[in-house]
């Protein structure tokens, strides 16, 4: 059995290199940028040895593909956690609270978008196919949002699949200007922008 030192077991110190690299990867990748990034400097940053990194992830691309799917992970529980306490509310409630936490999260930290939205964008084939996961994940929550409104009588009866695909398309988008925008814009700005295009989708005639 491994000993523990300073009262910390091999357990908890793996779990603390592991959260130390995330982070120096969440740091490197969104300054020097993913592809500039060399493993050397991954664990410098975390301050763990080369080996360490290996036992831990096979290649820095599994540690992208960790933090992206952390990043979306975390914010779909949110979501989802906040919307189940709001099951008699209305259509314009549920949207708004839904993209009010789903924005919150993504923005909590700033470096989070351009992790998501730009540097793990066409890195590999595991990735793409974590990231289309994603994409089908939100566009399912948010058909099924729209097929709530529909059966209350504020939009009209119709597949809104298209619509739903077409929607994290553009909130993908408006989230990727705000990482990139100088000076920055204000979270409120483009949560407004994002409420209203969905309402807007959602209760089209």
């Amino acid at each position: 059995m491994a000993r523990a030192y300073g009262g910390i077991s091999p357990e908890q110190r793996k779990a603390e290199r592991r959260a130390r690299l995330l982070q120096a990867g969440l740091a490197l990748f969104t300054s020097a940028g993913f592809a500039a990034t060399r493993i050397s400097e991954l664990c410098t940053e975390a301050g763990v040895s080369t080996r360490n990194f290996y036992e831990e992830f096979a290649s820095k691309e599994e540690l992208l593909r960790e933090l992206h799917d952390l990043i979306n992970a975390t914010a779909f529980t949110e979501v989802r956690t906040t919307l189940a306490q709001l099951e008699t509310a209305d259509v314009a409630v549920r949207i708004t609270t839904l993209l009010d936490v789903f924005v919150r999260s993504v923005t909590a930290d700033p470096r989070a978008p351009r992790l998501n939205y730009v540097e793990a964008v066409g890195v590999n084939a595991e990735i793409e196919q974590q990231h289309v996961r994603w994409v089908n994940t939100w566009a399912e929550f948010i058909e099924t949002e729209a097929l709530r409104a529909a059966a209350a009588g504020v939009a009209p009866q119709r597949s809104y699949r298209l619509t739903a695909i077409a929607l994290v398309g553009a909130i993908t988008g408006l989230l990727r200007e705000w990482q990139a925008h100088q000076p920055p814009l204000a979270v409120e700005e483009i949560t407004a922008e994002i409420r209203d295009l969905m309402l807007a989708a959602i209760t089209r005639p």
